[in-house]
């Protein structure tokens, strides 16, 4: 018997990356999934996956696109007891003075929507099935939700608002409801840029990443599923909520690296 067995779960930003190995992680552990991304890639997962996993393309920024998932979930299984709110879009790092004025608001609402909007919807629209169930909810924090430089302006305030979302509703679901998050450092992934800036997708890792972070080595997006899977689980996690775990391969605690922000522009470092 798995860990999750028989437990129901909403898993958003699906389709790759982290998401997609924990939708697998869960299934190897006997929970059943809806996976949940606005690409049609999360429909190959739902081939691989076979009955356990259902694929729901939708918005997740988007009221609509919650409800569509909370409806797969009741109407196959009866209900919901975990909501993983995973799906996430990148400013690729640009800084404030890097974006033209007229552009900010635009870029604001779109990459607001993905990181901090859409878990919000998530959760109220499954929030009956979850008090029902004593059930959980899983945001994906960032290294960025507690540091800068963890991307641009945009980036780095969207993850600093999901840290406060989740400790805000540890408070208010309390004692029904657990929430709690998971922050990442580095993995393998290809995020989505902001079409509002004209950015392509970002891969989170290039050339020389390894070589800052303490344990010299990136992690594969299978290794962050053990820590989803513990937040799932009641009998082993069942003294958290509001919590963080990060997991970010000691970039937190490497020390000084560079001087950041215009020193370098103004002559003052290399």
């Amino acid at each position: 018997m798995g860990t999750l067995e028989g437990k129901v779960v909403i898993l958003t930003g699906a389709g790759a990356g982290i998401g997609a190995a924990v939708a697998r992680r869960y299934v190897q552990e006997g929970a059943r999934v809806v996976g949940v991304d606005r690409s049609e890639a999360v429909q190959a997962l739902g081939h691989e996956l076979g009955t356990a996993f259902i694929p729901v393309v939708a918005d997740v920024s988007t009221w609509e696109g919650n409800v569509a998932a909370v409806k797969a979930a009741r109407d196959t299984w009866g209900r919901v007891d975990v909501f993983v709110g995973n799906a996430g879009v990148t400013d690729a790092a640009q800084e404030l003075a890097d974006i033209p004025g007229p552009d900010i608001a635009k870029a604001f609402t779109e990459l607001y929507g993905v990181n901090v909007l859409a878990p919000m919807l998530g959760v109220r629209a499954a929030l009956d099935d979850l008090i029902a169930a004593k059930g959980c909810v899983i945001l994906t924090a960032s290294f960025a939700s507690f540091n800068a430089a963890g991307g641009g302006a945009l980036y780095t305030s969207s993850k600093h608002a999901v840290l406060g979302l989740i400790r805000q509703l540890a408070y208010e679901l309390a004692p029904d409801v657990r929430v709690n998050g998971v922050a990442p450092g580095v993995a393998p992934t290809r995020m989505k840029g902001l079409g509002a800036l004209g950015q392509a997708d970002t891969d989170s890792v290039l050339e020389g990443t390894r070589f800052v972070l303490p344990l010299q080595e990136v992690p594969s997006v299978e290794g962050y599923t053990s820590i989803f899977t513990l937040l799932a689980s009641a009998e082993q996690s069942g003294l958290m909520t509001g919590s963080v775990i990060t997991a970010d391969s000691g970039l937190s605690i490497r020390g000084l690296a560079k001087p950041g922000g215009r020193v370098g522009a103004a002559g003052g470092g290399k």
